[in-house]
């Protein structure tokens, strides 16, 4: 079922023409499962996490290439690529947004023009209309279908990847509150430290634990499911509040005539977002991209980290879409990987004309996406308690929503400075520890430290030795840690970062060959894709 898809038909848009033929009979009914209240929590929740999202990527992009690209542009391709994806995509729950690797090439691609004296947005424009390109061709011609030789060993891997620098990344933030002074003061202000951990750490724990209640004993089940769909939302609203009473932002805020006084000047200072008053390119050029004002040599000659930037996105975007459809989240109405990346491909082309910065599946948003739509169930596996999905509201609204609000952002880019870093950090850290669980990898490295009596009962324990889950699971440690090393690596100065997709991408021949070191039946049980119902009834009926 999770390769539903992803078959090659041979012919040319065979696969696309196939995509749209699965969900063209569920796309009016995508729109009408969207009125309901789970997905009003669910776009509450997503809009401010894809807003984070796209301010954090969009300020990292403007360091790594001296300004020229930035957050506005980052809120600007959110906003009109992910309402384009929602509407036309084959599979609407995949939430698109900038990505750290997406970063890190472009950074590079800065780097490489400086040291050849030429100007970076055209060329940047040229690599990403190539890209475009490549993407569209791997759409029309099947390419997708390689992904089905990707197994749980490289998903999980991936997931667990993108969910550790998500918790790395906030922890440093709220660490660099400790060590680095705020603009314009000589040393580090405690109370400002310590009132960026207590929001962090508030916004994370009141939204861990308001998510968990929907299993508690207390309260009516409506209210329970309120407050936990709206969960993260209460969080940040309640830190944002915390943020005011002490005064954290002061500020005049001007918003169509009407002046608002925020906080009190003589306050506890924090960082916000920084987003731009107006609105505006980054820097002052015009909209649309002078892509001749370069030789012509390099015209032909971006095609050469076109193709690296294709292998990218290409990963990025099937990867994430993958996890998304897998059998655990219970999606009834079926896949669309072919059409997905067309879109992809199309918004890349488009939007990089205009200078704007590349957008892809993020693995994050998106998981968190189908489990802020998920009814959930408590199952109880050889003693331990699980959380389970039970259904999945699929719907076209929730994104469509986020994504346009995030559009209306742009109208009242002030207001977006009232949102403490703080309060995003800790929304990042819990989108981080929310995409860790359920991650079978995750569960089986908590097995190292877990006393052998007191194992869950699961599938893979009761049919695989020992010996064989923990040298699997050792195995993927090895894969992550590779992947995080050379994530962070540099050879003078020049980071290998970029090379970390075809790092995963080698980590499917390295599954495959698991199989002369293991017998071949264990490595399809910890690899299985199965739902457990699927697995139960194997086990009453070999």
């Amino acid at each position: 079922m999770s390769n539903q898809g992803l078959e090659r038909t041979g012919k040319f848009c065979g696969g696309l023409i196939d995509d749209i033929n699965r969900r063209k009979p569920f796309y009016w009914d995508d729109y009408k499962e969207g009125f309901n209240p789970k997905v009003v929590a669910s776009t509450i929740f997503m809009y401010f996490a894809c807003l984070a999202n796209a301010v954090a990527f969009g300020l990292l992009t403007a360091v790594a290439t001296g300004g020229e690209i930035g957050t506005t542009e980052m809120l600007i391709v959110t906003a009109i690529g992910g309402v384009v994806f929602a509407v036309l995509s084959g599979q609407p729950l995949t939430i698109l947004g900038g990505t750290g690797p997406i970063v890190i090439f472009t950074g590079l691609l800065y780097m490489a023009c400086k040291s050849l004296e030429i100007p970076f947005l055209p060329t940047y424009a040229w690599v990403g209309l190539w890209s475009g390109v490549m993407l569209v061709l791997c759409a029309v011609t099947d390419l997708s279908y390689l992904m089905k030789y990707f197994t749980r060993f490289t998903d999980e891997i991936f997931a667990a990847l993108v969910a550790v620098i998500f918790i790395v990344e906030a922890i440093k933030d709220v660490y660099h509150s400790f060590t680095d002074p705020l603009p314009g003061q000589e040393s580090v202000s405690l109370d400002t430290a310590f009132l960026t951990l207590i929001l962090a750490l508030g916004t994370f724990v009141i939204a861990r634990n308001l998510r968990s209640i929907r299993n508690s004993h207390y309260l009516r089940w409506s209210f329970r499911e309120f407050l936990a769909d709206f969960g993260p939302s209460l969080a940040i609203g309640a830190m944002t509040l915390v943020a005011v009473y002490f005064g954290a932002l002061s500020a005049k805020i001007d918003v169509f005539g009407s002046v608002w006084n925020i906080g009190t000047p003589e306050g506890v200072g924090l960082k916000t977002a920084g987003v731009p008053d107006s609105f505006g390119p980054s820097m002052d050029r015009p909209w649309l991209v002078d892509m001749f004002s370069v030789p012509a040599w390099v015209w032909f000659a971006s095609i050469i980290p076109a193709i690296m930037a294709t292998i990218l996105l290409y990963l990025d975007q099937n990867i994430t879409t993958r996890l998304v459809n897998a059998p655990g989240n219970k999606l009834k109405k079926g896949a669309g990987y072919h059409l997905d990346l067309l879109v992809v491909g199309s918004i890349t082309l488009v939007g990089s004309v205009f200078g704007l910065p590349w957008m892809v599946a993020a693995t994050v948003h998106a998981l968190n996406h189908v489990k802020s739509l998920a009814t959930t169930e408590v199952v109880n596996e050889g003693g331990e308690r699980r959380e389970r999905i039970k259904e999945v509201r699929e719907n076209r609204v929730s994104a469509l929503l986020v994504h346009l609000l995030i559009g209306g952002s742009l109208l009242l880019l002030p207001l977006v400075n009232l949102i403490p870093n703080a309060v995003l950090f800790g929304l990042f850290l819990y989108m981080g520890f929310a995409t860790l669980g359920g991650n079978d990898f995750f569960d089986r490295v908590r097995l190292w430290v877990t006393d052998p009596a007191l194992y869950p009962k699961t599938h893979y324990i009761r049919k695989v030795p020992m010996r064989t889950i923990h040298w699997f699971t050792a195995l993927q440690f090895g894969g992550l840690v590779s992947l995080w090393v050379l994530k962070t690596t540099k050879i003078q100065g020049f980071p290998l970062g970029i090379l970390f997709p075809l790092l995963i991408a080698l980590l499917v021949p390295f599954r495959m060959s698991l199989g002369r070191f293991f017998d071949e039946k264990d490595l399809e049980i910890l690899d299985s894709e199965e739902s457990e119902e699927v697995i139960e009834q194997q086990d009453l009926h070999p």
